[in-house]
């Protein structure tokens, strides 16, 4: 059962430090702390509750018309988690801009997870996307949206991929990024060392691919590697890897890598049999 909520005059209250100039700190870094808005994904915060990668509450701030609205999924936070409410005016003092959603909680994550313990600790029948260079928030919580939908079992980033846990990325994904084990460190070129160590079958997606992408035979471990929008994947990796294509009609650009990404995943998914 959550705490009784606790009402917040001032927007200087120590109590709710942690939610202060969100856009700014959103620049800044919270040291291992982040910043989950809306129901749906404060929802999923609380299914979190440390299972996966100790992810897990801290406090809870709500805009005073909607305590009761969401009433059914503070009663699944521990008592222990505050819970914080304040009027429009405080509210939005508070997080430095118009929260329409006035549903807000900081999380924190007791620790990155490293990228051996994670591809060691995966099943015999895995399905991994792995990311290289993704620097777009929107595009990062859209591809662990379709991960958390297509029953991936890890996401993997290079050093050069953005912050999933940023508070943009989380939104977008509707939570999924609190659900999907990840871990983001390294080079690519390590990043598919360790795939291929672990015996992964891995495909590289590229519009100049030389797999159709139905083409893509089952395997009981498969990864599929997608880069940045734009100049896509490095040429080395391509040449140690195999490809595969979306077909498109002629003429057009590649596809957003999101879209791009959903659409391979379910292919994946299906010819392997997560879904």
């Amino acid at each position: 059962m959550a705490s009784v909520p606790v009402r917040i005059n001032d927007p200087a209250d120590p109590r709710i430090a942690g939610f202060v100039s969100i856009k700014e700190r959103d620049l800044t870094g919270r040291h291992g702390l982040f910043i989950a808005e809306g129901t749906v994904v404060l929802r999923m915060l609380a299914a979190a509750d440390g299972a996966v990668q100790g992810i897990r509450a801290e406090a809870i701030l709500l805009l005073e018309n909607r305590v009761e609205g969401v009433a059914a999924v503070l009663a699944d936070f521990p008592g222990s988690v505050p819970v914080y409410v304040a009027n429009a005016a405080v509210f939005d003092a508070i997080a430095g801009f118009n929260m329409h959603r006035g549903v807000l909680a900081l999380g924190s994550r007791d620790q990155a997870s490293r990228m051996d313990e994670l591809v060691g600790g995966l099943p015999e029948k895995s399905l991994v996307l792995a990311a290289c260079g993704i620097s777009n928030h929107d595009n990062m919580g859209s591809m662990f949206r379709n991960a958390a939908a297509f029953g991936v079992d890890a996401v993997l980033m290079d050093e050069t991929s953005c912050d999933p846990m940023y508070r943009k990325a989380i939104r977008v994904s509707v939570g999924s990024v609190l659900s999907v084990p990840f871990a983001r460190e390294g080079s690519v070129t390590a990043l598919v060392g360790r795939l291929q160590a672990d015996g992964f079958s891995i495909w590289g997606l590229s519009p100049r691919g030389q797999t159709d992408l139905h083409d893509i035979p089952p395997a009981p471990r498969t990864a599929l590697l997608v880069g940045t929008e734009g100049e896509g994947l490095p040429q080395h990796i391509l040449s140690s890897i195999r490809t595969a294509r979306i077909r498109q009609k002629p003429g057009l650009d590649s596809l957003n890598v999101a879209t791009a990404t959903g659409i391979a995943l379910h292919q994946v998914a299906m010819i392997n049999g997560h879904i």
